[in-house]
């Protein structure tokens, strides 16, 4: 009866038993100096640096970074939604007290605004694959006020909203209007009154406009009709689980558009 192959003998003359010895070095023979490097010869700026290629020289300044130059960091500023309940420092209690009291942590706390309904707003500078978040180092360095952030990031926020795309769903007589286009912004939508108004023009002649904001990349609407209050309960079910699955989570409550402002949603029947 033959073994497996752990029984097998591996130390005879076969091909499993012959051992070679290699020269590691065989595919890349080593080059002999002839002469001392010359110290005093120019360097060449393409030679590799520790096997990688030097970066190429900036034309700018740290000085004319957008963490210190507003003129730069005003076009690149957005405001984020932010569950309720994180922390910061309250752009309504800022003051020199506040910035003394920052100043002396580690790491700066970023400005934390007031969204609706309790939820939290912040300001960030887009980047290359991250964003970075303004705090009150960036407001002392740029020497610039508060309005002046959040005029800066709204009018940046409506410039993209403007041509920003929208999904509209429909199955039978239940419809949904989503944002959902990767950038980041799109759950910041709702802070638009244009983008309140159009929600509430295009789904509320069908009843009662009901709003999610499950996370940062998400802002999803639909018409809650007065013979329809299974949607509801399925509207919730969505919006809960696409909060739960969420990196940047922002709420999994139920809002709804009234008179242009958000309300949380009451789940009542439609037509009461």
């Amino acid at each position: 009866m033959e073994g497996t192959l752990m029984d097998r003998d591996l130390g005879g003359e076969g091909e499993l038993g012959r051992v070679e010895t290699r020269d590691l070095a065989d595919d890349a023979p080593g080059l002999l100096r002839d002469a001392p490097p010359d110290v005093l010869a120019p360097i060449d700026a393409s030679a590799p640096v520790s096997g990688h290629v030097v970066a190429p020289p900036t034309h700018t300044s740290i000085a004319e970074s957008p963490e210190h130059d507003w003129s730069a960091a005003a076009t690149l500023l957005f405001p984020l939604l932010r569950p309720p309940g994180t922390h910061g420092i309250p752009v309504t209690e800022l003051d020199e007290a506040a910035l003394a009291a920052d100043a002396s942590r580690s790491h700066s706390q970023p400005l934390l605004d007031e969204g609706p309904i309790d939820i939290c707003v912040v300001y960030a500078m887009k980047g290359e694959g991250f964003d970075v978040i303004v705090n009150a180092d960036h407001l002392v360095s740029w020497g610039v006020t508060v309005a002046d952030i959040q005029d800066a990031a709204l009018g940046n926020l409506a410039t993209w909203s403007a041509s920003a795309a929208w999904t509209d769903e429909v199955s039978g007589e239940r419809r949904l209007i989503s944002s959902d286009t990767g950038d980041g912004w799109d759950a910041s939508r709702i802070l638009l009154p244009d983008v309140r108004e159009r929600l509430g023009a295009e789904l509320g002649g069908a009843g009662r406009v009901l709003i999610g904001l499950p996370e940062r990349h998400l802002l999803v609407a639909g018409a809650l009709r007065p013979d329809d209050a299974e949607f509801a309960t399925l509207f919730a079910e969505f919006v809960l689980e696409q909060s739960g699955a969420a990196d940047e989570p922002v709420d999994r409550r139920i809002f709804e558009l009234v008179g242009g402002r958000l309300v949380v949603f009451d789940g009542t029947p439609a037509g009461v």
